[in-house]
C-alpha cells in the first residue's frame, strides 16, 4: 500500500520519510510546533492552503485516518464534506479524533456511516478497546520481525541462529551471550576531528564593495531613462506617446499590486485577473460597432461572446475559490450591497453619455473603470479583502464595457447585436461555472483564459480586415495587430496544453 502522512508539525517529517511513507506538504511555510509534542492552531490562510491540497489528495486516496488534537480546544476540521465528496466509492473516513468533535465534518460520534457517494465513515470513540487483537498482532509482528533479523535473515542459513554484532539494533539489546555479559554495547567510533584551518585565513578580512550596488542601481536607472527617452524620440504621435505611458504605469502598477498578494490567494489571483482579462470583449465590440464585412463581424462576435463566457465563469471561479476559505463560524457577508452603487454609477454615466452633454465622461469612466479592476487585483492581498477585491474587479470590468458603448455610440442594430453575445456567453459561463467541481476549479481556470487567447488573436485579425487600404495602417497599428495575433494564439495553445 502506498502510504501518505501529513502533520503540521515539520519535525514529524523525517519520521513519516523513515517510516517509507511521502509527507505531504502545504505550500504555506507556518510552523505548527506547539507545547509539549503537540500542535498549535494554525492561521486562516494556511488551513486554505491545507484545504487545497487535502482535497487534491482526497480525490486520489482509499483510506483516510485523521487524529489531530489540540490540547484543551475543539478538535480542528481538516476533511471537509465537500473533499469526502470526491472520494471513490467504497473509500473509508476514520476519524480517531471524534470524541473532541472529529477532523472530519461527515463524523458522527460513535457511529459508522454511509455517505450518499458511497464512503464509509467511522467515528468511533472506544477504538483502543476494538483494537485488542490487532494490538497484540502488531506487536507480535515486530518482535518477530527483531528476532528474524537477528538470525536466519542474516545468514540466509535456515536453521541457523546468528546474532550480528554488526547490527547495531541487535547489539544495543543484547545483555548476555554465552555466560558474558555483554552489556552496555560499545559506543561507535568517534567521528574524525574536522581537519584545523589555518589561523590566517580565517581571520582574513572579506573586502566589501560598498559602491558596486549603487553604480548597479545608478546603470539600470539610465537604462530606463535612455530607454524612454528613445521610445519618446521616434514616436510616430501623441496616440503612442500616451499608450506608451499607460503601458509603462500599468506595469509598475500590476508588480506592486501582485507581489502583494499572499501565498494561500494566488490562485484566486489567477481567477480573478483572467476574469478581468476578459476584457477583450471591447476589441470585439468595437468590430461589432464599425464592421465593414460578413467576416468581420464574425470574428468581432466570436472575440464578444468568448470573452464574456470568461468574465462571468472566471469571476464564478473565482467566488468558488474565495468560498473554500469560509469557515462555519465567520460572519455573514453582505457584499451584494456593492451591487447599489454600481447601478447607480452605470446609470448616472448612461444617463449622461445619452445627453450628449458631458463629452469626457466616456473617459473619466473609462478611468474609474480601471481603478477598480486593480482594486480588484490589490483585494487579494489577504484574506479579509478578497471577496470585496473580487466584486471591485466586477464592478469594474461592466463599467468598462459601459464605457466601450458610449464611446462607441453603435446604431440600434449594433447595439442589439453585442448585447445579444454578450448574453449567450453569460449564459454559458454560468452553467460552466457553476458545474465545476473544486477539485477542478485551477484547470478551468486555464480553459477559460485559452478564450481570452482565442478572442484576442479574433479580434486583431478582425482588425486587420477591417481596414480598406491595409497599405494605410501604420507601423505602431501593424506591430499591435501582430503582437495581439501571436500572444493570443500562444495563450490559446499554451492553456489548452495546461488544460
Amino acid at each position: 500500500a502506498a502510504v501518505r502522512a501529513f502533520d503540521v508539525r515539520p519535525v514529524t517529517k523525517e519520521q513519516v520519510e523513515a517510516m517509507g511513507a511521502q509527507f505531504l506538504e502545504v505550500n504555506y511555510q507556518e510552523d505548527g510546533s506547539g507545547a509539549g509534542g503537540y500542535a498549535k492552531e494554525m492561521s486562516k490562510e494556511w488551513h486554505a492552503a491545507a484545504r487545497a491540497m487535502l482535497t487534491d489528495q482526497c480525490k486520489e486516496v482509499d483510506i483516510v485516518i485523521t487524529t489531530a488534537l489540540i490540547p484543551g480546544r475543539t478538535a480542528p476540521t481538516m476533511v471537509t464534506k465537500d473533499m469526502v465528496g470526491v472520494m471513490k466509492r467504497g473509500s473509508v473516513t476514520v476519524d480517531l479524533a471524534a470524541e473532541a468533535g472529529g477532523n472530519i465534518e461527515t463524523t458522527v460520534k460513535d457511529q459508522k456511516i454511509v455517505t450518499d457517494n458511497g464512503v464509509t465513515c467511522l467515528g468511533y470513540t472506544d477504538l483502543p478497546s476494538r483494537l485488542a487483537s490487532t494490538s497484540s498482532s502488531l506487536y507480535s509482528n515486530n518482535i518477530s520481525k527483531f528476532l528474524l533479523s537477528a538470525g536466519p535473515q542474516t545468514t540466509k542459513e535456515p536453521g541457523y541462529y546468528y546474532i550480528d554484532h554488526k547490527d547495531e539494533a541487535v547489539r544495543g539489546m543484547l545483555v548476555v551471550e554465552n555466560g558474558k555479559m555483554m552489556y552496555p554495547a560499545p559506543l561507535p567510533p568517534a567521528p574524525a576531528a574536522p581537519p584545523v584551518k589555518d589561523k590566517k585565513e580565517d581571520e582574513a578580512p572579506v573586502e566589501i564593495d560598498y559602491r558596486a550596488p549603487y553604480v548597479s542601481g545608478a546603470k539600470n536607472a539610465g537604462l530606463l531613462s535612455a530607454g524612454i527617452m528613445g521610445m519618446g524620440a521616434v514616436a510616430p504621435d501623441a496616440g503612442f506617446s500616451s499608450m506608451l505611458t499607460t503601458f509603462a504605469l500599468s506595469n509598475v502598477i500590476g508588480v506592486q499590486v501582485v507581489l502583494g498578494v499572499t501565498h494561500a490567494l494566488h490562485s484566486p489571483l489567477m481567477a480573478v485577473t483572467n476574469a478581468i482579462s476578459g476584457t477583450t470583449a471591447l476589441g470585439g465590440i468595437h468590430l461589432l460597432a464599425h464592421s465593414t464585412s460578413w467576416t468581420v463581424t464574425a470574428l468581432g462576435a466570436a472575440a464578444t461572446t468568448l470573452s464574456t463566457v470568461n468574465i462571468v465563469g472566471g469571476f464564478i471561479v473565482t467566488t468558488k475559490m474565495l468560498d473554500m476559505f469560509k469557515r462555519p463560524d465567520d460572519p455573514p457577508e453582505f457584499y451584494h450591497l456593492y451591487g447599489i452603487p454600481t447601478a447607480a454609477t452605470l446609470a448616472l454615466y448612461g444617463a449622461g453619455s445619452l445627453s450628449g452633454k458631458f463629452p469626457q465622461l466616456d473617459a473619466a469612466a473609462a478611468t474609474l473603470s480601471g481603478l477598480l479592476c486593480i482594486g480588484g487585483i490589490a483585494g487579494l492581498a489577504s484574506q479579509s479583502t478578497a471577496r470585496l477585491g473580487a466584486v471591485s474587479g466586477q464592478a469594474g470590468v461592466a463599467l468598462g464595457v459601459a464605457s466601450t458603448l458610449g464611446h462607441l455610440n453603435p446604431s440600434l442594430g449594433a447595439a442589439g447585436t453585442i448585447t445579444a453575445l454578450m448574453g449567450a456567453g453569460a449564459v454559458a459561463g454560468n452553467y460552466i461555472g457553476n458545474r465545476v467541481e473544486p477539485t477542478s476549479l485551477p484547470q478551468t481556470v486555464a480553459a477559460f483564459h485559452s478564450l481570452v487567447g482565442l478572442a484576442a488573436s479574433a479580434a486583431a485579425i478582425g482588425d486587420y480586415l477591417n481596414v480598406p487600404d491595409t497599405t494605410q495602417l501604420d507601423g505602431v497599428h501593424l506591430a499591435s495587430i501582430y503582437l495581439a495575433t501571436v500572444i493570443g494564439s500562444v495563450t490559446f495553445t499554451g492553456s489548452l496544453v495546461a488544460f
